[in-house]
């Protein structure tokens, strides 16, 4: 049996006072990918940014590595080895490919480190690499998406979290953005990925999560989710 690198343990988070998040409980193995599904409003950005510390926890536990980290600041919960890469890209548009790159390597100060990291980022993306000079403003959205997943992969953290990486990009691009997540777990990343595109998450996933209005109301492998009534009745209408 795993000890979980990530596990959220019955967390309630609160906005103006409304309960936002009612009793979460989900866990992240090292080398899992594992997705949370869920309409729009269920809760699923708000579940990343209280792992991120950006959004305050009301009441449970959030534990990296067995270490407690809901008290912790972003920039200590990035350092420890967790790193998320929002909806909204926000790359620095005037800024190049590369410099946007370097950005997401401010909490290593070991120079040979960071090249390595660069290296590593240009093979998954040979296509950043050609375009490391241009500014990140005249690259489509596909490619955007690339520098923000390699931005985030600039620190090598321990666990990536994914929020919504094919959100308003074309089937094509939807496609190319997928099967960058599964290029990251076959080098043995540890994801959690917020995905719009259920049957495409569910089937790169290794287990899945259904939010909805801020509880979980179904869990298993993504044939299980796939195959299960909660799915159809959350996604399908059925």
């Amino acid at each position: 049996m795993h000890t979980p690198i990530l596990e959220i343990d019955n967390i309630k988070v609160r906005y103006s006072g409304l309960p936002v998040l009612q009793g979460i409980s989900i866990t992240v193995n090292p080398g899992e990918t594992v997705c949370v599904l869920g309409a729009n409003g269920a809760g699923k950005s708000t579940l990343l940014r209280a792992i991120m510390g950006t959004q305050p926890v009301f009441e449970g536990r959030i534990a990296f590595k067995t270490r407690e980290i809901q008290a912790l600041r972003t920039e200590e919960i990035v350092r420890l080895g967790i790193v998320c890469v929002p909806e909204e890209k926000m790359l620095f548009s005037p800024l190049s490919v590369e410099e946007n790159l370097y950005l997401g390597a401010y909490v290593l100060d070991d120079r040979d480190q960071i090249q390595r990291n660069l290296e590593f980022v240009y093979n998954l993306f040979p296509k950043l690499y050609e375009r490391r000079s241009q500014p990140a403003s005249t690259l489509s959205g596909g490619e955007q998406q690339m520098v923000a997943i390699g931005r985030g992969l600039m620190s090598r953290p321990q666990v990536l979290m994914l929020d919504e990486p094919s959100l308003g990009l074309a089937p094509i691009l939807v496609d190319e953005v997928l099967d960058t997540v599964r290029r990251l777990k076959a080098e043995g990343i540890t994801i959690l990925l917020v995905e719009q595109n259920v049957r495409e998450a569910l089937d790169l996933a290794d287990r899945g999560y259904v939010l909805q209005t801020g509880r979980i109301v179904g869990e298993g492998s993504g044939r299980e989710l796939l195959e299960s009534d909660i799915f159809r009745e959350a996604f399908l209408g059925i």
